[in-house]
């Protein structure tokens, strides 16, 4: 059976959110809360992250990640150089932009090495928080398969992504 990480990104992912509802679908669903959801420090996430899964055997744990928390997982990935069975992220946000004015620190720069387990992004043709361009690159440079879902948005609760079934069903290409 595999376990589950969701590692959602600033300010955390409310009650009508996927990542909610994927932690409510089953049992080997858990979030992984971080102490400072607002002004992240990427150490700290990472961490986190670290200590919650190393309790597991890695090759059933699937991280899944979204906006803050792709990266969160890429910066994991790079520094630990763990295997684990894969990772599901949606919509990384690009915090080199211009437009990302959150507090945040150690996040940048954004890893552009190869991650050395199965990665699937999810994209949005018209993600307020990163184009579709940064994605192609964060995708081919950490080696994952690229799913344009199309103009979703932030592919958040905001723009619909509340009980995202169409995400579970993606989520299964990692078992």
């Amino acid at each position: 059976m595999n376990n589950y990480f969701i590692i959602p990104g600033l300010g955390n992912s409310g009650a009508n959110h996927w990542q909610t509802y994927f932690e409510n679908s089953g049992e080997n669903f858990q979030r992984i809360n971080q102490q400072e959801w607002n002004a992240p420090n990427c150490e700290e996430w990472m961490k986190n992250i670290d200590d919650t899964i190393s309790k597991y055997d890695l090759s059933t744990v699937i991280l899944i990640g979204h906006s803050l928390g792709c990266v969160t997982i890429a910066n994991w990935a790079k520094q630990y150089g763990r295997k684990i069975k894969g990772a599901l992220l949606v919509a990384p946000s690009d915090i080199e932009s211009p437009l990302y004015t959150f507090t945040s620190s150690g996040f940048t720069p954004i890893p552009l090495d190869r991650i050395n387990f199965e990665t699937v992004v999810v994209a949005s043709s018209n993600d307020p928080w990163v184009s579709i361009e940064r994605v192609k690159l964060f995708a081919d440079s950490w080696g994952s398969k690229l799913i344009n879902i199309g103009a979703a948005g932030h592919i958040n609760a905001e723009s619909g992504y509340g009980e995202w079934q169409e995400g579970l069903d993606i989520l299964k290409e990692l078992d």
